[in-house]
């Protein structure tokens, strides 16, 4: 065995950005496992969603999904009863919004902004269902404009998946936004589904956005590092849905009741029923996330003079070389091993080569490591 160190400080970095594709269908999210894999928690905050029943060893939490309002919204005085959870919905707003967007001059937390242009004003997002997507999934990031969600938003609550809309982050690779405190997020904007016949999104709403010749309506933001969705309730509302599909006015949500639109939702259910609803409405969710390998790489030089000879014991024996059968013949060694010092001297890593090479005084080698974190 050879051990090499690195002695011309011949280094470099590269980083390379790894993506897998992560589907999750609706009927793992929407009662494929009569919803064992949907684990409800006694605060009522939040509903967490795995993969597969959750009390198995082998299940993989997924996503978890809540619901937000903010004190500017119009609905929030209209929520009256404490099993509504008024306070538990305002304080989820405040405590995403304060991560997510931060505060302005004042001190307040500021709103998310349908546009991501907070300075400019314009609409906000009050109410919000909120999906924090799990690290196992997102790993360093969601890739920018790979988000698709498809969503029922038929009337019908028994069959809501006969009318549906894709939201995605269409356009978000050259349009995304970096003024939040997490890093970047990208736009999310809802199209007509293939299903059924439309259309299924308000034509005179003024959420609207034109790209590429197409018109598209705000649906909420995508924080990209954080793995984190921001969806606006209103893609059950009137601001972007049609009204008189299915012969109500209104988009409802949670089956509670036939006449309950989204604003009854917000206001008069508890967040589990509004995660139930929401999680019902799901046709089929897919991006690809993103893992950042950052290396370090170290060229590793043997010149024709050095390393000729092995530092292991056994090429010695009875005290001469035994590779050499005359005195007179050149000197042979194997390099099998690279090893990576400090200043000190000290061994921090080593590398094993795919096979043995042959180093002799008539050859030199360059021997490239790459360590990766």
């Amino acid at each position: 065995m050879t051990t090499l160190k690195n002695l011309t400080e011949d280094t470099t970095t590269t980083r390379t950005l790894l993506h897998e594709a992560i589907p999750i269908t609706g009927s793992i999210v929407s009662g494929t496992y009569n919803d064992e894999n949907i684990k409800n928690y006694t605060h009522g905050m939040l509903q967490s969603v795995y993969d597969y029943p959750y009390l198995s060893s082998s299940a993989n939490h997924i996503f978890d999904i809540t619901t937000g309002i903010s004190t500017q919204s119009p609905l929030y005085s209209s929520i009256t009863t404490v099993d509504a959870q008024q306070a538990k919905k305002k304080n989820i707003y405040n405590q995403m919004a304060q991560l997510l967007v931060g505060y302005d001059v004042t001190g307040s937390v500021l709103q998310f902004d349908e546009d991501g242009n907070i300075i400019a004003g314009g609409y906000k997002i009050d109410d919000a269902i909120i999906v924090p997507f799990s690290r196992l999934l997102a790993k360093d990031e969601i890739k920018k404009e790979s988000f698709s969600l498809e969503l029922g938003v038929d009337s019908l609550y028994a069959q809501p998946l006969n009318k549906r809309i894709t939201i995605s982050d269409v356009s978000a690779s050259t349009e995304y936004r970096v003024n939040s405190p997490v890093g970047e997020y990208g736009i999310l904007y809802a199209t007509q589904s293939a299903a059924g016949v439309g259309p299924y999104l308000n034509q005179t709403s003024e959420h609207t956005a034109s790209i590429g010749g197409s018109t598209y309506w705000y649906a909420g933001l995508l924080y990209y590092q954080a793995g984190i969705m921001v969806l606006t309730a209103s893609v059950f509302g009137d601001q972007l849905r049609t009204a008189g599909i299915g012969g109500v006015d209104l988009e409802y949500l949670t089956g509670s009741s036939t006449t309950e639109t989204i604003s009854g939702s917000i206001t008069g259910s508890t967040i589990q029923n509004i995660a139930d609803g929401f999680r019902h409405r799901i046709y089929n969710l897919q991006f690809n996330n993103t893992t950042e390998l950052n290396s370090t790489i170290y060229f590793c030089r043997a010149n024709y003079n050095e390393f000729n000879y092995s530092s292991n014991p056994t090429y010695l024996e009875n005290s001469r070389v035994r590779v050499k059968n005359q005195a007179s013949d050149a000197p042979v060694s194997y390099i099998t091993t690279v090893g990576l010092y400090n200043d000190n001297n000290q061994l921090l890593a080593t590398a094993k080569l795919s096979e043995p090479l042959k180093k002799t005084p008539s050859n030199e080698f360059t021997l490239r490591v790459r360590l990766d974190y």
